[in-house]
């Protein structure tokens, strides 16, 4: 049995190594993920072995019956999040990542690129400004659309959704799946990872040209800025959309950055986990994933926030009131008497304000500290989480992600709100492939949770009045 498993480390290590030969990229992530992999495999085997019997959680009938809230039962190497911390990618809060990752400009106190955070995800490793911009100019090699899309996105029915077009648009690149190419004609699953990496890479460096086709052909003349590859991932995305002020620029790295990873259980990241369990190829992953960040509870809740903002400055405005602490406590309570929820308050997970809010209203301090509507989110601030308190009915009373991200993106004249999933959806690409990245890698095997019926709920209690022991 050792002699065999020998056997099969010396034909891993031997492939690896072959591929390592063969590859041929300009950043150098390829190599170093090469160099990696062996020792987080070998690490993950020698985990599973010693310590896979050995219980973690339990599971109470609250959670069986309430989507799964809080119950361990992934691995999601590249974020964790905790209730009172927030999101920590691979180790880093965001400040820290602010401080550590390689700027565009390479000055300190500018936004990291999204490159950079994507080595980091990848490899666990902060990159040089080196390394970054070579992963740069690998994804520009990379991003040429196949002749089929444009066209497609130029024939959508006019009133369909962005999000339905990302996620269509997606779909159809999966004409140019590598891994499905390679998986067709019997590829070893030693190899597995080799053509993730290229359908990873390739799809992330073609969504800027997609999602800005879905932006200038829904609301606009349908034409696009030219690709520009003389600047990073996020100004040329930017210029495609039509922007080029740098402050916007800038702001595109913040948000790619923040929105990428949000560790695995909420709905998109577990979707793509989910579907790439099954084999399926990284565009039908990523597809499926889009799907889940459209909902309202989930992606969407970005535009709802900023229509929420708007429908209060215009009811304050038709009633002749000042915006004001006791206004806006008005407005809220009539939200909530309406049976509605306050969009952008409350969170799963998190107990405390979401870093990630934090992080964009630290950049509209610093960019738009006089703009309307960043006053407004302010003063809501200030008066939400007491309302909330009083309601009674969320467990977390303080303001997520989607309570700030509309405001700053309609200041720089980005004001198609139901635009702004899209853009939601480029950044939570790079977090979610990267870990379908490390599912291939590490083997990791088909999802399949144990569900269970009314009945047998009823018959368990009946036969364990207090609960398992």
């Amino acid at each position: 049995m050792l002699l065999r498993a020998a056997q099969r480390r010396s034909v891993a290590t031997s492939h690896l190594t072959a591929r390592a030969a063969r590859c041929i990229t300009t950043s150098g992530l390829k190599e170093r993920l090469i160099e990696l992999m062996p020792e987080k495999q070998a690490a993950l085997k020698a985990l599973k072995k010693e310590h896979g019997k050995k219980i973690v959680d339990k599971v109470t009938i609250d959670q069986l019956v309430g989507g799964a809230r809080s119950i361990k039962s992934m691995l999601w190497e590249t974020s964790l999040l905790d209730a009172e911390e927030g999101i920590r990618f691979r180790g880093f809060t965001i400040p820290e990542l602010q401080e550590a990752l390689p700027s565009y400009s390479g000055k300190q106190g500018d936004e990291p690129t999204p490159e950079g955070l994507f080595w980091l995800l990848l490899t666990g490793e902060v990159p040089t400004k080196a390394q970054a911009d070579a992963l740069t100019a690998e994804l520009h090699s990379r991003a040429k659309l196949p002749a089929h899309i444009e066209p497609m996105i130029r024939a959508f029915p006019k009133g369909m959704h962005p999000m339905t077009q990302l996620s269509s648009a997606i779909l159809a690149l999966q004409t140019e799946s590598v891994f499905a190419r390679e998986y067709a004609k019997g590829t070893h699953k030693s190899a597995y990872w080799d053509h993730t990496y290229e359908d990873m890479m390739n799809l992330i460096a073609r969504l800027p040209e997609v999602a800005a086709l879905i932006y200038r052909v829904t609301y606009f003349d349908g034409k696009v800025a030219p690709y520009d590859s003389t600047t990073d991932y996020s100004g040329n995305f930017c210029q495609m959309l039509g922007f080029n002020d740098p402050g916007f620029h800038e702001l595109m790295r913040l948000y790619i950055v923040i929105h990428s990873d949000h560790e695995g259980g909420n709905a998109s990241a577990h979707t793509c986990h989910l579907v790439g369990s099954t084999l399926s190829d990284p565009y039908l992953s990523l597809s499926a994933s889009m799907g889940a960040l459209a909902g309202p509870l989930h992606g969407l809740a970005n535009q709802e926030v900023l229509g929420w903002l708007l429908g209060l400055q215009a009811t304050l405005k038709a009633q002749g009131k000042e915006v004001s602490p006791s206004s806006i406590k008005e407005f809220a309570w009539d939200t909530l008497n309406a049976g509605k929820v306050i969009p952008g308050y409350g969170h799963a997970v998190l107990r405390k304000t979401d870093p990630r809010y934090t992080s964009q209203r630290e950049f509209a301090l610093k960019h738009m500290p006089n703009d309307e509507l960043f006053k407004l989110v302010n003063t809501v601030y200030e008066v939400m989480p007491g309302v909330l308190t009083e309601h009674g009915k969320t467990k977390n009373p303080y303001p997520n992600v989607d309570s700030h991200s509309g405001v700053l993106l309609k200041h720089y004249g980005l004001e198609q709100y139901d635009y702004y999933t899209v853009l939601f959806g480029v950044g939570r690409a790079w977090g979610v492939l990267a870990q379908l990245f490390w599912d291939r890698a590490l083997g990791l095997p088909l999802e399949r949770p144990k569900s269970v019926t009314s009945e047998w709920i009823n018959t368990f209690i009946k036969n364990n009045p207090d609960g398992l022991k």
